[in-house]
């Protein structure tokens, strides 16, 4: 429909498998299920639920009757109760003991912990799909130096695979963030309409071993091991907010990653993918604009903002519950996560595919390599007899002198030149030019990235190798 407002999370960037576990078909299709545990939990401990009731809610447990739930709901104004309704339409003989002793909180609250959790596996997969193409990439480039900055500034050399350690170094802190909040993710349970489980404590007649079995047997029916221990109506909205905590922790990675490719391709070192038939500006048929990276960084900085929904939401609960925080709800923990569904995308994207320009790295580092060996010239000037505070003296006034050459006339860099033809060096420039192997000042890069890959990231790949391998297609 092109008449009225459609999300380009939708549209543009969240995949196709995110986007269904937001849906609404996902949604009430759950709500289904969880009836269907609760009524088989209430069955095996007793109420008077039959199985054929169960059998029957079953049979229609995903022909879901939309039209006469919609029409319920334009009458009544309450989802939970339309649903209750249109389901007990097509189960007549199991209408009269649907969501017995619940209230909306237990298909609500117990299906959004179901849909959270299912999403942040999907984002732990595709996590650690970036997590293996960088790790590639950085043992691929272990030895290639390239200058390294500080403040955007020349610094020393470092290699290319020894910068890609770094992104992998927040990925992999993202990567235990998720885990962990994923391992403490739980089922609201059947705590009743202010979590005292009065409801409950009447059906079973006080038995509180029975409703303590009847959340384990919910639980275990929808694949969790267990209940928070304690809610008011809902679960504690500080869950939501944990969760887009983390989602906005692999935001930060993604930008930061994506800033590094932007720089880079400023530079002509590094370039993201660009294809064929690719347009990099309507007006500027020769330019190749980072557009990927680009793409991550504003999403990136949609989630970060977006995290605050949830923390100001939980911050301004009231007592056992209140309704101000649906809507809110409904919007911002399922943006985030289509949001973030689409940076991955884009990341596994661009990292599968980055382009290193050596010949370029090689012409900048070279350029700036003079400045970056002069400790050791002095040391070899110091070594033939040379004072080293006279001799420190001079290396600074030659480079500036080289510094203005190349910035102030914008020719090379004459420094090599400059000592050789000071005698108190006793320095050839043949002698010079040997030093300038970019790979002696790179320090223990090589050997870090060895060690970071085989000790840090390849225990992860390994104990997760059944969902590596997957490929991400850019819509536009």
């Amino acid at each position: 429909m092109t008449d009225v407002y459609v999300s380009p999370l939708s549209e543009r960037y969240a995949s196709k498998e995110m986007q269904y576990i937001f849906s609404q078909d996902k949604k009430f299709r759950t709500w289904r299920r969880l009836w269907i545990a609760l009524a088989e939990a209430e069955h095996e401990l007793g109420l008077n639920v039959s199985q054929e009731q169960i059998d029957e809610l079953k049979a229609h447990a995903d022909d879901i009757n939309y039209d006469v739930a919609k029409e319920q709901e334009k009458k009544v104004r309450h989802d939970v109760m339309s649903h209750v309704y249109a389901y007990g339409v097509q189960c007549p003989k199991a209408k009269g003991i649907i969501h017995l002793g619940a209230t909306s909180c237990y298909v609500g609250d117990n299906t959004d912990i179901i849909i959270m959790t299912e999403g942040l596996e999907l984002i732990r997969k595709k996590l650690l799909n970036v997590i293996n193409k960088l790790a590639e990439f950085a043992d691929k480039y272990k030895d290639q130096p390239t200058l390294a900055f500080t403040h955007f500034q020349p610094a020393q050399p470092t290699t290319v695979g020894k910068r890609a350690t770094l992104w992998l170094w927040d990925l992999k802190m993202d990567y235990d963030d998720i885990c962990y909040v994923i391992s403490t993710m739980k089922l609201l349970g059947s705590k009743g309409t202010t979590g005292t489980q009065a409801s409950f404590m009447e059906l079973f007649h006080g038995d509180t071993d029975k409703i303590k079995a009847l959340e384990a047997k919910i639980a275990s029916k929808m694949g969790f091991d267990g209940v928070y221990p304690v809610s008011g109506q809902t679960y504690s909205r500080k869950v939501d907010s944990r969760v887009l905590n983390a989602l906005s922790s692999i935001a930060l990675s993604a930008h930061k990653f994506s800033n590094d490719i932007r720089l880079l391709q400023h530079l002509k070192e590094v370039e993201e993918p660009f294809e064929k038939n690719q347009i990099g500006s309507s007006a500027m048929a020769y330019k190749r604009n980072p557009m990927r990276s680009e793409r991550i960084a504003s999403l990136s900085r949609y989630i970060i903002c977006d995290a605050l929904n949830p923390a100001i939401t939980s911050a301004t609960q009231w007592f056992e519950r209140t309704l101000d925080d649906s809507a809110n709800k409904r919007i911002s923990v399922a943006e985030g996560f289509l949001a973030l569904d689409g940076v991955l995308d884009i990341c596994v994207n661009v990292a599968d595919g980055l382009v290193v320009n050596d010949k370029v790295i090689y012409k900048h580092i070279m350029s700036e390599l003079p400045f970056m060996i002069t400790e050791n010239v002095m040391m070899d000037a110091v070594k033939a007899g040379g004072n080293r505070q006279e001799l420190h003296e001079k290396i600074r006034q030659l480079s500036m002198e080289a510094g203005r050459t190349v910035k102030e006339e914008g020719k090379d860099n004459n420094l090599l030149e400059l000592i050789a033809a000071d005698s108190d060096f006793n320095l050839s420039l043949d002698e010079l030019k040997e030093s300038m192997d970019p790979s002696k000042y790179t320090g223990r890069s090589s050997y870090q990235v060895d060690k970071f890959i085989k000790e840090v990231v390849s225990p992860i790949l390994n104990e997760n190798k059944d969902v590596l391998g997957m490929s991400a297609q850019i819509n536009v």
